[in-house]
């Protein structure tokens, strides 16, 4: 599956989790921190299988492969996979409630990032 706004979302929450909790600034090059990645899954897969085999729920799963570089302390880079989740109603079409299951799997991983990239702060 691919969703073409995955990447641009999750890249804009990012940035605005950093620059919104800490004092950093973005710059366009040589800055004491920086982040990379890809969006390494985007699935759905069916999850609460009813006895009649059917799925009463449908989960989101997307993970991300996140680098992250601290050119003043070595010691806090890290490479991490996070993945986070969201069930919705089998009945439900993904189509309709995608927009806002990727809003908030957004926010859980963005949380999970910022919270690994300064913990030591």
């Amino acid at each position: 599956m691919v969703q073409p706004t995955l990447s641009r979302k999750f890249t804009e929450a990012l940035r605005d989790k950093f620059t919104s909790q800490t004092n950093l600034v973005m710059v366009s090059s040589k800055g004491d921190l920086n982040i990379e990645g890809e969006i390494t899954s985007y699935s759905t897969e069916p999850v609460a299988i009813q006895g009649d085999q059917k799925a009463a729920m449908q989960r989101l799963k997307i993970s991300v492969n996140v680098r992250f570089t601290n050119t003043k302390d070595e010691k806090q880079n890290f490479e991490t996979v996070f993945t986070k989740y969201k069930d919705y109603d089998a009945q439900l079409r993904l189509s309709d409630v995608e927009e806002s299951l990727i809003d908030q799997i957004d926010e859980e991983l963005t949380q999970d990032v910022f919270n690994k990239a300064v913990v030591n702060w």
